[in-house]
C-alpha cells in the first residue's frame, strides 16, 4: 500500500527572504510549503504538486496577484487562496473576495494569524466605529481607480488627473508608513 500524497501551501510572493522566512516558519508548525516568486512558477508548483492552500501577495514584481487568483482557481478549484498584501484597502479587499479569495490579509502578519486566515470567521467582522481620516479615503480612492486600471500606474495616473511621479510618491509613502 502507497503512502497517501502529503498536502503542500503554495506560497506566492516576490520577496524571496519573505517567502524563506514564511516557509520555515510554516514548517515549525508541521505545514509543508512550495515556493514560487512569479506567478509561472506557482502555476507549474500547482500543476505538479497536491496543494491545498495558497497563499498569494497582492503585489507580485509590479503584476497583480489578482490576476493569478482566477488562473490557480480555474486549475484547482477547491483551492483556498488567502491574499496577503503590504499595500491593505477595502477595495483590493473586495476585488479579491470577488474573485474567489477565501480571505485578505495586511501583512505584517504572525504566522498564528495566517493560519487562522484560512478558518470561517465565528463572529462577524469588527468594524470600526470611527468614520475615515481623509487620508484613508484619499488611499481608499486611489486604491480602488489602481485596481480598475489593473494595477497599471500612468494609466491611474492619468484618471486621477494626478501627475505619474505625485501618484508614485504616494504609493511609496503609504508603503513605507505600512511596514
Amino acid at each position: 500500500m502507497s503512502e497517501p500524497e502529503q498536502d503542500f501551501w503554495l506560497l506566492v510572493d516576490d520577496d524571496e527572504a519573505f517567502l524563506q522566512v514564511l516557509s520555515r516558519s510554516l514548517a515549525r508548525q508541521g505545514i509543508d510549503t512550495l515556493t514560487a516568486s512569479h506567478p509561472d512558477t506557482a502555476l507549474e508548483m500547482l500543476e505538479q504538486h497536491p496543494v491545498t492552500h495558497c497563499v498569494l501577495d497582492l503585489n507580485l514584481a509590479g503584476e497583480s496577484g489578482l490576476q493569478l487568483l482566477p488562473e490557480l482557481l480555474e486549475r484547482q478549484p477547491d483551492l483556498e487562496v488567502l491574499v496577503l498584501t503590504g499595500y491593505g484597502s477595502i477595495a483590493t479587499a473586495v476585488e479579491a473576495m470577488r474573485r474567489g479569495a477565501a480571505n485578505y490579509l495586511c501583512k505584517p502578519v504572525t504566522v498564528g494569524q495566517l493560519i487562522n486566515g484560512f478558518q470561517p470567521l465565528e463572529t462577524g467582522p469588527d468594524l470600526r466605529t470611527e468614520p475615515p481620516s481623509v487620508e484613508e479615503m484619499e488611499w481608499e480612492h486611489i486604491q480602488r481607480v489602481l485596481n480598475e486600471h489593473e494595477g497599471n500606474i500612468s494609466a491611474t495616473a492619468r484618471a486621477l488627473n494626478m501627475h505619474r511621479r505625485t501618484l508614485q510618491r504616494k504609493l511609496q509613502k503609504h508603503s513605507r508608513w505600512r511596514q
